[in-house]
C-alpha cells in the first residue's frame, strides 16, 4: 500500500496569549499543498522500518510513523507485523508539518490495510496522541487552527488555480527558539475574517507573528520573502515557525531559487 503524505502551509499565525501550562494559544489557517513524501506499508513476518531520501535525524523509534504503528498495536488493532518504508522529500524542521503528515497518513493506511473501519473522529483521537498538528492531516483540508495548535475547524477557503512556490533555505529553527522571541497579543482582526478577503488584500494584514524577530535574526529568510514579492507574489509569508517561505502567485512563475535551497512549486 502506497500513499503520499503532503505538507501544509500556515496562512497567518497569531500568537494570542501564553497559557498557564506554558504553551501558547495561537490562531492560524492550515492549508495542504502538494510537496509530498512517499510512504509504503505492507504486511510482513516481522516489523521493519526503513527510509531513503533526506536523512532523518534521531532514533527511528521516535519517528511518528513507528509511533502510529505502536499505538494501534497496543490497542490490539493490528493483526500482523508490517514493513514500512519512507522516502523523505519534505524539508524537515521547516514549518511544513511533514513529520506530522507521515504519522497521520500511517494511521490512515493501517486503518485501510487491516480493515479497521475507524471513523474520522477515532483516527483524529489517535492522531492527537502523536502530535498537535497530526489531526489536521486526517481530513487534510483547509482548517482554522486554534488553542495550542490542536483544535481544528473546517473553513471555507479555496485557492484552487493559484500557483505556489515554497522555498526552504536550510535554516533549522527550533520551536523553543521561535517562541522565545514573541510577545503574545490578540489582533484587532482575526485570521478567519482576514482570509475571507481576496488574496490580493492579504499583504500587510495577514501576518505570521514569528516573523517579527526571526526575519531580523535570519536575513536570508527576509531576503526570500522580498524576492517572492519582487517576482510578483500576491502574498508571501514564512510558514509556521519557519524557515520555509512561500509565495502565492496568480500563475506559474520563473523565480530563480538560490542555489542550495530546497523548493517546491505547483498549482494549489
Amino acid at each position: 500500500m502506497l500513499s503520499f503524505p503532503n505538507a501544509k502551509i500556515n496562512l497567518g499565525l497569531n500568537i494570542i496569549e501564553k497559557r498557564p501550562d506554558g504553551f501558547h494559544n495561537i490562531e492560524s489557517v492550515f492549508y495542504p499543498i502538494g510537496w509530498s513524501d512517499v510512504l509504503e506499508i505492507i504486511r510482513s513476518d516481522a516489523f521493519a522500518f526503513s527510509s531513503s531520501g533526506l536523512e532523518i535525524p534521531g532514533d527511528p523509534e521516535n519517528n511518528l510513523i513507528v509511533k502510529a504503528y505502536d499505538l494501534l498495536k497496543q490497542e490490539n488493532l493490528v493483526s500482523s507485523p508490517v514493513k514500512i518504508h519512507l522516502h523523505k522529500v519534505i524539508a524537515m524542521g521547516a514549518g511544513m508539518g511533514g513529520g506530522s503528515a507521515d504519522g497521520a497518513f500511517a494511521l490512515k493506511m493501517l486503518n485501510d490495510l487491516f480493515e479497521l473501519n475507524l471513523s474520522t473522529e477515532a483516527l483524529e483521537a489517535y492522531a492527537i496522541q502523536l502530535g498537535s498538528d497530526c489531526p489536521f492531516f486526517i481530513e487534510n483540508k483547509p482548517m482554522l487552527c486554534s488553542g495550542r495548535g490542536n483544535e481544528f475547524e473546517a473553513i471555507d477557503l479555496d485557492l484552487k488555480g493559484k500557483y505556489l512556490l515554497a522555498v526552504n533555505p536550510g535554516i533549522h529553527i527550533s520551536t523553543a527558539e521561535a517562541y522565545g522571541g514573541v510577545s503574545p497579543e490578540k489582533p484587532e482582526i482575526g485570521i478567519k475574517e482576514t482570509i475571507s478577503r481576496p488574496v490580493t488584500e492579504w499583504k500587510g494584514i495577514l501576518k505570521n507573528d514569528f516573523e517579527n524577530k526571526l526575519l531580523i535574526k535570519y536575513p536570508a529568510i527576509d531576503k526570500l520573502k522580498e524576492l517572492l514579492y519582487k517576482e510578483g507574489a500576491l502574498y508571501a509569508s514564512m510558514t509556521g515557525s519557519g524557515s520555509t517561505v512561500y509565495g502565492i502567485f496568480e500563475q506559474e512563475t520563473e523565480v530563480k531559487v538560490p542555489e542550495g535551497y530546497m523548493s517546491w512549486e505547483g498549482v494549489l
